[in-house]
């Protein structure tokens, strides 16, 4: 489980947050703080994965909660949650190695798809874990966090409505599923189907096996990489 800290200035968005946190499989809220010094009291006395940090805070901003983190060598990650859009300022989080930003106001779909990109990347790291990386294990890794996001980034005739039902059934699966079940599922064509799913494949988020069987030519298969 994926011990979550939410800090967050406004006590309706810190409980919203919170909840958003609670409906991600795989996640746990372990505490909700309003302030910059409390976010740091409670990672110096409590375990915790992921801090989901406003920029904006009463007594400080969260870049300097951020270099405060790597000064103490405190190994959670952040994703920021906040309504800073200044480049500089984005500039300055991605150097303090804030692993995501999501822009105020959000939905909880594209929130989701944050928290589960975040957890394929841990996913990737426990399985790179006591060994020396190759190409393709940092290609993984880093595809993890950069997955398209529902709300933009899909690459050209892609809908995000589509992109969305599919990773929602590859997901929740939990075997092999080839173009055929997809396109059913989802009410696609099977070749719709199989571009999804190809995309998948590349960034890393679905592995591919194929199926002998009969005559004629070995079916592809597709498999959540994150579960």
């Amino acid at each position: 489980m994926i011990r979550v800290l939410v800090v967050e200035d406004d006590p309706l968005l810190a409980e919203a947050h919170r909840r958003y946190v609670e409906r991600v499989d795989g996640f746990t809220p372990v505490g909700v703080v309003h302030s910059g010094a409390s976010a740091l009291a409670f990672l110096g006395r409590e375990p915790v994965d992921l801090v989901l940090l406003d920029f904006f805070l009463p007594d400080t901003s969260g870049l300097d909660v951020c270099r405060e983190l790597r000064r103490a060598g405190h190994p959670a990650d952040v994703l920021a949650v906040t309504s800073a859009r200044d480049l500089d300022l984005v500039r300055a989080a991605v150097s303090l190695g804030v692993v995501q930003y999501v822009l105020k106001p959000f939905t909880f779909a594209l929130f989701r798809e944050k928290l589960e990109s975040y957890a394929a990347y841990r996913a990737e790291l426990d399985r790179a874990e006591g060994g020396d990386a190759v190409q393709q294990d940092v290609e993984r890794l880093f595809a993890a966090l950069r997955r398209p996001s529902v709300a933009g980034g899909l690459p050209k005739g892609f809908s995000a409505e589509t992109y969305e039902r599919v990773l929602d059934h590859l997901r929740r699966a939990g075997e092999d599923v080839s173009a055929s079940d997809l396109a059913e599922a989802v009410g696609a064509s099977r070749v719709t189907a199989r571009r999804y799913l190809e995309h998948l494949a590349d960034q890393g988020l679905a592995d591919k096996s194929l199926r002998y069987g009969g005559a004629g030519r070995p079916e592809q298969l597709y498999r959540w990489r994150a579960t």
